[in-house]
Parts: structure tokens; C-alpha cells; sequence
């Protein structure tokens, strides 16, 4: 065995027990952040939790059950807004765009998603909060749709460029117009990648709270209209988290649980989805 090959066994040793640490590292720094909520907010969870209004101040119980209806609202409202937006944007990108234009548009699309979201509260804010005068469901809705929108489109663009150009060709052989071939072959086709796109962005915009502190604000009591403030689940939990009130920080713990349970479904969900495969190979 020469030198120069124990050398090189040495080094693949040493480079496979750096890398195989530092993922043991990044996955236990996941399981111990997912422990220490199941830990402390598992003890707060109950039928209370997820079908009472807040108490008042300094008074024990009480649930978060209007902030999982307005997060629901909100969450809803922003996917009607961004997801059509979005994928309709990454179908022109990819099938349709030129030279100049798609490359302005995918700048624009990183930078977004580049963006401090609470850059983004503050635009919505001064676009729709101020002049309407107040707080609402709808504005944090949008807020958060155009947080969705750049993910959605690089996200659509990237998996229907995924898909291989024989099957746009076939249809245009076959006498397809170029939007009847993308509609009816290409979208099928990447429509799984499409849809954990799109998943993973609704996963992402249901955790914003910035975003929220400007436009849909807060509100302990069941709101009555998208035109109104509304109670959203990480605004509730930055609200308990910082209160003086230790059945507060009890329930805080538990919003944040149940937040990044549904964020860990979704994500799951999408993986899912995409594991099955491209649409092509069935």
C-alpha cells in the first residue's frame, strides 16, 4: 500500500465523519427544537385550546380558537390571490416569455423572495391599511400573497421546464396550438411539481407574522367580515410570548406546536406528491 493511497484513505475518513456530523447536527438541532415544543406546548393542549376565545388578561384557559379561523381566512385569501397569479406567471416564463422581459421578471421573482417580509407589511400597509383606515383580513390576506407569488412562479417555471420537449412536440405535430399543447400536455405533466410548489409557499406564508402585525393586526373575539381586524396564529403567539402572564407563555408554546405541526404536514404532504414521480413516467 503506497503512501499516496493511505493518504487518500485517510482524507475520504476523515471528509465522511466531517459530513456525516454536521447532518447528525442538523438533524438533531430539528428533532431538539420539535422536543422542547412537544415538551412545553404538548402540556397546554386540550378541547379548550382549539374551541374557546382568549380569556382577558391575567385570567386562566381560554383557547386560540379565533386565531386558527383567521389564519384559515387569511391563509385562504392569499392563496386565491397568489397561486393563480403565480403559476400563470411561471406558464408564461417558461412556454411563452422572450429574452428580455422572463429575465426581468425572474429578477424581480429572486428579489422577492429575498425580501424581509416585514418589508412587505409596510408596503401593504400603506397601500391598503391607510387608505382604508383600519386593519382587515383582506389586508393581510394580500400582505402575504405577495409573499406566495415569486415562490409560486419559480416554482411553475422550474418544473414545467422540467418536462422533456418531445411532448410539446408531439402535440404541436399533432396539430395542437401552442396554448391548447401547453394546457392539455405540459401542465398534466409537471403538475405534481406544480402542486409541492405551491404547497411548500402556502406552508411558508401560514408562519409569517410581520407581514400580519401590519395589516391584519389582532382581535380576541370572532371576527364578523374580512373587512374587520383579525386574530392569526403567529400574531397570537408573538402577543402570549412576550406577555408577564404565565398561562400566556403555556399557550403560546401550544400555538406554536399546532404551527409547526401543520407546517411539518405540509411538507410531508408535498413530499409525497412529488415522490410519486413526474407525471411523464406513469
Amino acid at each position: 500500500m503506497t503512501l499516496r493511497y493511505r493518504t487518500r484513505k485517510l482524507t475520504n475518513a476523515l471528509m465522511f465523519s466531517f459530513t456525516g456530523m454536521c447532518a447528525l447536527v442538523s438533524v438533531s438541532v430539528l428533532f431538539f427544537i420539535l422536543g422542547y415544543l412537544v415538551w412545553n406546548g404538548g402540556k397546554s393542549l386540550n378541547p379548550d385550546f382549539f374551541t374557546q376565545l382568549p380569556k382577558p388578561p391575567g385570567e386562566a384557559g381560554g383557547g386560540m380558537a379565533n386565531a386558527l379561523v383567521g389564519s384559515a381566512e387569511i391563509v385562504l385569501i392569499a392563496t386565491m390571490i397568489g397561486l393563480p397569479v403565480g403559476f400563470l406567471g411561471g406558464v408564461y416564463l417558461a412556454e411563452f416569455g422572450g429574452t428580455m422581459f422572463p429575465f426581468l421578471v425572474r429578477y424581480a421573482a429572486d428579489l422577492l423572495n429575498g425580501v424581509p417580509s416585514i418589508i412587505l407589511g409596510m408596503f401593504t400597509y400603506s397601500l391598503i391599511v391607510v387608505p382604508m383606515h383600519h386593519f382587515s383580513a383582506l389586508a393581510g390576506g394580500v400582505a402575504l400573497s405577495v409573499i406566495l407569488i415569486p415562490t409560486t412562479v419559480r416554482a411553475t417555471e422550474q418544473f414545467l421546464r422540467a418536462v422533456p420537449q418531445p411532448l410539446r412536440e408531439g402535440a404541436l405535430a399533432l396539430g395542437a396550438s401552442k396554448w391548447r399543447a401547453v394546457s392539455s400536455v405540459v401542465v398534466p405533466a409537471a403538475l405534481r411539481g406544480v402542486a409541492t410548489g405551491m404547497i411548500l409557499g402556502i406552508a411558508r406564508i401560514a408562519g409569517e407574522t410581520a407581514p400580519l402585525l401590519f395589516t391584519s393586526f389582532n382581535n380576541r373575539y370572532w371576527s364578523t367580515g374580512l373587512n374587520q381586524p383579525v386574530a392569526s396564529m403567529p400574531v397570537m403567539i408573538f402577543t402570549y410570548a412576550i406577555a408577564p402572564y404565565a398561562d400566556w407563555h403555556r399557550q403560546a408554546w401550544a400555538g406554536g406546536l399546532v404551527l409547526l405541526l401543520f407546517m411539518l404536514g405540509t411538507n410531508i404532504c408535498a413530499r409525497l406528491v412529488l415522490s410519486r414521480g413526474p407525471s411523464w413516467r406513469n
